[in-house]
C-alpha cells in the first residue's frame, strides 16, 4: 500500500505490538497560487472556528479539517501557518474561538476589541498583565499573562517559527486513511507516549547517526513547533504541547507531539523496519499497555 497510509501502517507493524494505536495526522499546505481540490475544500468548517490544535485532534479522530483565514480560531496560529501578515494592525473578521475566551472574561459593560496579529507579534497579548491590556487576559483578574513583560514576550515570539510573509490559502489536516484524493503530506504529526518516542528516535538514529535536537516552547506548540518548524527546517521536532493544546484541545496528559517532515517520516519507517532485531520495542516496560493514554 503506497503513500501516507501505507507508511503509517508499516510503522505500526514494525512496533510489533498488535492493536497499538498512535494518533497520526498528515498536514498539507496549499499556497495561494495552488488549487485546492474540492474534496479538501469541503472539509473547511463554515459555522465555527477551530484552533490548529483542535484541528489536529479532530483529524486524529478521523475527521479532516481545512483551516483557512476564514475559519481558523487562533490568531497566533494564523500567523504561524502563513495565513495572515504578522504585522496586520486590524483584527481578523468575526469572532474567533481563542479571542472569544478573552471576550467572555472581559469586564462587564466594556467594549471588547479583539487583538490584532500585530498585538501578538509585539508581545502585548502574551504580556497582558504588564502591558496593561487586561482585556487580553484569559483567566480573569489573577491572570499573570504568559510572560512577565512585553520585552520577554516579544523575544519569545521572535523564536516561534512562522511562514511570513503569508503565502498560504489553506492548511489541510487529515488522518492517514484519507485517500480521496491521495495527498502526500508536507508534515506528519504523531501523538506519542514517551516509550514510543524512544523507539522513533532509535529508528531515526539507526539510519542517520544523528541526535534529535528539539526546540520547544510553552505556546504555539502545534502550529509553530510541530508543523511549521519541521516544514521550514525539514527536521523533526517534539513538543510536550502547550496551553491551548492542553486546555482547549484536551490532549492526553500521557502524550506529547512529534512533527516529522514527510521525507524524514518515510526514511524513519524504513529505519524502524531495518532495526527490528536491535530494538525489541514490545519488551520495553509499558510498550504493550495500549490503553495507557
Amino acid at each position: 500500500m503506497p503513500g501516507f497510509l501505507g507508511f503509517f501502517n508499516r510503522l505500526l507493524t514494525a512496533l510489533e505490538v498488535p492493536g497499538l494505536e498512535i494518533p497520526a495526522v498528515g498536514v498539507r499546505f496549499f499556497r495561494e497560487d495552488a488549487p485546492i481540490p474540492p474534496e479538501v475544500r469541503s472539509s473547511a468548517p463554515r459555522d465555527l472556528t477551530l484552533t490548529s490544535c483542535q484541528a489536529v485532534r479532530q483529524a486524529e479522530l478521523g475527521d479532516p479539517v481545512l483551516l483557512t483565514l476564514e475559519n481558523i480560531g487562533c490568531v497566533a496560529a494564523a500567523v504561524s501557518l502563513g495565513l495572515v501578515d504578522q504585522n496586520q494592525a486590524h483584527p481578523l473578521q468575526g469572532p474567533r474561538l481563542y479571542t472569544e475566551i478573552m471576550h467572555q472574561q472581559a469586564p462587564q459593560g466594556s467594549e471588547f476589541l479583539p487583538p490584532t496579529p500585530k498585538d501578538f507579534t509585539d508581545g502585548i497579548v502574551y504580556a497582558c498583565q504588564s502591558s496593561g491590556r487586561r482585556d487580553f487576559c484569559l483567566f480573569g483578574e489573577r491572570d499573570s499573562g504568559r510572560f512577565k513583560d512585553q520585552a520577554t514576550a516579544r523575544s519569545a515570539v521572535a523564536d516561534m517559527m512562522a511562514i511570513q510573509p503569508p503565502v498560504m490559502a489553506g492548511v489541510f489536516l487529515y488522518p492517514p486513511d484519507f485517500t480521496e484524493p491521495a495527498l502526500e503530506p508536507d508534515v506528519v504529526v504523531l501523538s506519542v507516549r514517551p516509550v514510543e518516542l524512544t523507539r522513533i528516535i532509535q529508528a531515526y538514529q539507526y539510519r542517520t547517526g544523528l541526535r534529535l535536537e528539539a526546540s520547544m516552547g510553552g505556546l504555539r506548540a502545534v502550529n509553530s513547533d510541530l508543523i511549521v518548524r519541521p516544514y521550514l527546517t525539514q527536521r523533526m521536532n517534539i513538543s510536550p504541547y502547550c496551553l491551548g493544546a492542553r486546555l482547549i484541545a484536551k490532549f492526553d496528559a500521557n502524550r506529547l507531539g512529534i512533527g516529522i517532515p514527510y521525507s524524514v517520516f518515510t526514511a524513519l519507517v524504513e529505519g524502524m523496519e531495518e532495526s527490528l532485531g536491535g530494538y525489541p520495542f514490545s519488551a520495553y516496560p509499558g510498550a504493550s499497555d495500549k490503553n495507557d493514554g
